[in-house]
């Protein structure tokens, strides 16, 4: 599967933006989705993931209660909506995928992984 990420910018603390991730391919709803982000100089972060049942969810405490996860399996897109952004939260946003998250979001290895969009939070 091949993922296209977009939806980054400027963006000032406070504001918001709202990141997309479209896959190719008829079978997005088998995988488990995720969005992870890198800073400069720093490791990367797992941000939020749905799992395939999406029963699974999760958002990283540093981001809980003002980014929210989603997916539309018709559309083969997931997104990752922003709110309240801090300087913080300046980074590389990475969507990825794999198969082996029917039911879970994390414990493996990511295989499929979108090129990154940059946001960029201005205090």
């Amino acid at each position: 599967v091949q993922l296209q990420a977009s939806g980054g910018g400027l963006v000032q603390a406070g504001g918001s933006l709202r990141l997309s991730c479209t896959a190719s391919g008829r079978t997005f709803s088998r995988y488990a989705v995720a969005w992870f982000r890198q800073a400069l100089g720093k490791e990367r972060e797992f941000v939020a993931g749905i799992s395939a049942s999406e029963r699974r969810t999760y958002h990283a405490d540093s981001v809980k209660g003002r980014f929210t996860m989603s997916r539309d399996n018709d559309k083969n897109t997931m997104y990752l909506e922003m709110n309240s952004l801090k300087p913080e939260d300046t980074a590389v946003y990475y969507c990825a995928a794999d198969e082996r998250g029917w039911d879970r979001v994390r414990g493996f290895d990511y295989t499929y992984w979108g090129q990154g969009t940059q946001v960029t939070v201005s205090s």
